[in-house]
């Protein structure tokens, strides 16, 4: 399962955006203390912008910012001149500290946001099971991540298993984003683990984790999610409110969405899905996404389209650069980086099961 550069998280979460409003605070301070003379002190007040800057800054970053602060408070004091040796050192002594104050604190906030990621990267592996290359004759590729910068778990799931009735997969979309989604990611895989292996009819295996699952749910809380079952030949889908899969054919060259014969709402909202049989032959490509793929939006406005270049993207012959494939367009369509959390999990059957082997047992 791949990550995307860390640069692909929220862009007004930036340590650089933060560096630069912090460094045009105190330049604008400095501004306005020179015009108005010495009739009101403000050089004190440059103190703002190592403070602004420990909040996403590094204890680097805002050194500079200290030190930058430092020197505006001396070119104030240059021009509008102080009353006092010791009034000047009072100017220097109040943005000294605060500069030292707020470098200690963004230390100490670094150090515990790098505690908290490399917590949310054990949550990950734990929570969402790396998909395997082949199971039961079709093979995957798989791409995740989270746009929250305090974690690399977001609201989107997976998880398949062999079970007698062949491979089942499941994709969703929980409510909410970072450390407040983990908990329904988990519940919401934890109850697919627990009922997937005893209800042979996928709808009834929908309705069955509603019921679970509706019970620990605040009344605005949702999943949307697809259950996937693949056989020979096909595969037989259940949707709950989630986009469509869409279907690249082996011997076609454009996708086609896999629309539900109706729509249902998500889990959580008592839906009532209705089975859809999906023809899958061997080197057709069937990819599954989040809303983080096609609710991604340019510069100009315009959403990420699943169009002939993403068609030609999923035409690689490996699949997992196939996957990446879309990962670049879609980095190079959003420009400033991601604002929702991404998943994407590419399926192609590649033949059938070993002779003599077990259905339910991995092959």
């Amino acid at each position: 399962m791949g990550l995307l550069p860390r640069r692909a998280i929220r862009a007004t979460s930036r340590p650089s955006i933060w560096l630069a409003l912090a460094l045009g605070l105190d330049a604008i301070i400095a501004v306005i203390a020179i015009l108005i003379g010495s009739s009101i002190n403000l050089a004190e007040l440059l103190a703002a912008g190592p403070l602004l800057a420990c909040a996403r800054c590094s204890g680097r970053m805002t050194a500079l910012v200290a030190g930058y602060a430092i020197a505006l408070c001396a070119i104030v004091t240059g021009v509008i001149g102080a009353s006092s040796t010791s009034s000047a050192g009072y100017r220097f002594a109040i943005v000294g500290c605060a500069g030292v104050f707020a470098g200690f604190v963004a230390v100490i906030r670094t150090r515990r946001e790098s505690a908290l990621i490399r917590i949310s990267e054990r949550v990950q592996r734990a929570i969402l099971r790396p998909l395997p290359a082949e199971l039961g004759g079709v093979a995957f590729a798989s791409h995740y991540q989270s746009a929250t910068t305090q974690a690399l778990v977001g609201g989107d799931l997976y998880d398949i298993t062999m079970t007698q009735f062949g491979p089942r997969f499941i994709v969703g979309d929980v409510k909410g984003k970072g450390i407040d989604a983990v908990g329904r990611c988990a519940a919401v895989l934890a109850v697919f683990r627990e009922l997937v292996f005893g209800e042979p009819d996928l709808a009834r295996l929908a309705e069955q984790m509603d019921v679970r699952l509706s019970r620990d749910m605040d009344i605005e809380d949702f999943v949307t999610v697809i259950l996937a079952e693949f056989a020979p030949g096909h595969v037989r889908i259940v949707n709950c409110g989630h986009l469509p899969p869409v279907k690249l054919a082996a011997d076609a060259g454009g996708l086609q969405l896999m629309d539900p014969p109706r729509y249902e709402p998500p889990l959580g909202l008592h839906p009532h899905p209705a089975l859809q049989d999906i023809a899958l032959r061997p080197h057709d490509r069937l990819l599954f996404y989040t809303d983080g793929l096609v609710e991604t939006r340019n510069r100009a406005g315009r959403f990420f389209a699943l169009d002939a270049h993403v068609a030609t993207a999923l035409a690689t012959p490996a699949l997992d650069g196939a996957v990446q494939g879309v990962v670049k367009l879609l980095l190079d369509h959003a420009g400033d980086g991601l604002t929702d959390d991404v998943l994407l999990v590419l399926g192609e059957p590649v033949g059938q099961p070993a002779a003599g082997t077990r259905p339910g047992c991995p092959v």
